[in-house]
């Protein structure tokens, strides 16, 4: 993140990544194949703390009951700074931008991973294939929403309150996605509700 914010994208290369690591370049290649995909390991390593929560939650709750309590679970607004902080520099550097749409679509199969999991628990029953997708897509667009509507309000300001507010939105994403968007009008602004 330190060279991403010093250099801007595209403008460090594997052996300054190590070098700021204090780590030799063999050793970065046992664990990233590229710049790019080091970028995106911060997305990753935000999806892998909430599913961590996701996978204690009881497996008789709803899948996204569970989905919304592991995002309350990540108390700390903190957690959400490092996604927080590369997309707002992904608004205006499109290299970066891509990068974060293909660390989201790693993270839809990983939502399905992890969905499969909870449903396979004990059932027996095959799962339905097109629910997963469906399911696991929704939960992305939600929070690539709940992202927007961030930056829309904040600008990519990452003091506590404005990562609270982020934080907040993914809960209240889930939330909407788990109530069929009936709990909520869409003539009633969202930030009403805080």
């Amino acid at each position: 993140m330190d060279l991403l914010r010093t250099r801007g994208p595209g403008n460090f290369t594997v052996e300054d990544i190590a070098e700021a690591a204090g780590i030799s370049r063999r050793t970065f290649f046992n664990y990233f194949a590229s710049t790019e995909v080091v970028i995106a390991s911060v997305t990753h390593g935000f999806l892998d703390k909430a599913l961590q929560q996701f996978r204690l939650r009881p497996a008789g709750e709803p899948i996204l009951e569970s989905a919304r309590a592991a995002l309350v679970e990540l108390a700390d607004p903190m957690t959400v700074a490092p996604i927080a902080e590369l997309y707002s520099m992904g608004q205006a550097n499109p290299m970066l931008s891509r990068s974060e749409l293909e660390a989201w679509d790693h993270c839809t199969v990983e939502i399905i991973d992890a969905a499969r999991e909870r449903f396979a628990q004990g059932s027996g029953v095959e799962i339905d294939e097109l629910y997963l997708r469906a399911l696991a897509g929704s939960i992305i667009s939600c929070g690539k929403a709940a992202m927007d509507v961030w930056f829309a309000r904040c600008g990519g300001d990452l003091s506590p309150d404005s990562l609270s507010n982020l934080r907040q939105l993914l809960i209240d994403s889930m939330s909407l996605l788990g109530s069929g968007f009936a709990s909520h009008s869409p003539a009633t602004p969202s930030q009403d509700r805080h």
